[in-house]
């Protein structure tokens, strides 16, 4: 039995990063590598595995290529606990989230398009898409205006 619990809490552990943070979620949070923070490079996003989102949206002409960390699979790695996400981007834009929205859409935080990484002049390095396409709902003011892009942080509230 104390073995078993051994295993279960050295699995709720984040390696350090070893390059550029990219991404700092805080908040209502219990699994850190960084004071109270988690934090993440390109790689250690990338090694949670990614999935892929193909969408029309209102930024970009036609359908688009997004491949990304499930948003829901994220908030899970870091111990998530409460109702919303604060999105803040590298210009300041602030917008909130309900945290269900992630496992109810299959929300992503992208990476790429259309097979490149996204650079911070065109929406990247981190960018907040829904599968607009999948449901009628989510192309609306409302959807689209939770789609951060240039995201640094999330805080769980």
């Amino acid at each position: 039995m104390c073995l078993l619990m051994i295993r279960s809490a050295s699995a709720q552990t984040l390696a350090a990063p070893t390059d550029k943070v990219i991404l700092t979620i805080s908040g209502k949070i219990s699994v850190t590598n960084s004071g109270d923070t988690a934090q993440f490079d390109r790689a250690a996003l990338e090694a949670m595995g990614l999935m892929t989102i193909e969408t029309n949206t209102p930024w970009y002409s036609g359908p688009q290529k997004f491949e990304g960390i499930s948003l829901d699979k994220l908030m899970k790695s870091v111990g998530a606990k409460g109702d919303t996400v604060q999105a803040i981007a590298l210009n300041d834009y602030t917008t909130e989230i309900p945290l269900e929205d992630f496992a109810k859409y299959n929300v992503i935080l992208a990476l790429k398009r259309n097979n490149e990484y996204m650079p911070i002049r065109d929406k990247g390095p981190l960018f907040i898409v829904y599968p607009y396409d999948s449901n009628p709902e989510l192309r609306s003011q409302k959807f689209y205006s939770r789609s951060a892009w240039q995201v640094s942080k999330l805080i769980v509230r």
